[in-house]
């Protein structure tokens, strides 16, 4: 995982997340207070709430990725070759729609963890080839980058900088 994925990653695990309380909790560790009853739902930040569901205390309400996954999936096939869709949760773009998918999948039984895989790799194939057509063209816009999640960017001005060289290894520099 490059350096920039893993920062998302970690700043992802940062934000809260609803959960609900699956019984009476109190919790006080290292200055992290969290207290909730049986049944209420409460904002935490989504690391103490995998530690906590993976515990069976409470249950993370958590967007549904595979929903998101399909829908990306169908715009980018709908959109065609050339144009590149914008990747979204809950209607607005997300730059990290990876990083919470890789997250969602983490929680997956290994049956369904294969389908979503498969599904996301069908996402990656597809928006790669779209992505190699821009980044040798141009580099990149403010338009296509808003469509780009944190992983992508990094891959398409990767891309555009060996394709420039490459082009003045064969052609050289203009006098």
């Amino acid at each position: 995982m490059s350096e920039l994925v893993h920062m998302h990653s970690i700043g992802n695990s940062l934000k809260d997340v609803k959960v609900e309380f699956k019984k009476d909790l109190k919790l006080d560790v290292s200055g992290i207070s969290i207290e909730g009853k049986q049944g209420e739902i409460l904002n935490i930040p989504r690391w103490v709430a995998e530690v906590l569901e993976s515990e069976k205390h409470v249950e993370i309400q958590d967007v549904d990725m595979l929903v998101q996954l399909k829908q990306a999936v169908e715009k980018e096939i709908m959109l065609g070759q050339f144009d590149l869709s914008t990747l979204q949760v809950q209607q607005q773009a997300d730059p990290h729609f990876y990083i919470k998918l890789k997250s969602y999948m983490k929680g997956l039984p290994e049956k369904d963890y294969d389908r979503v895989e498969s599904m996301l790799n069908k996402l990656l194939r597809t928006r790669q080839t779209k992505i190699i057509r821009l980044a040798d063209a141009s580099k990149l816009t403010a338009e296509i980058a808003q469509k780009l999640s944190v992983e992508e960017r990094e891959f398409y001005n990767n891309l555009h900088d060996n394709s420039t060289k490459f082009s003045k290894t064969i052609l050289g520099n203009k006098k």
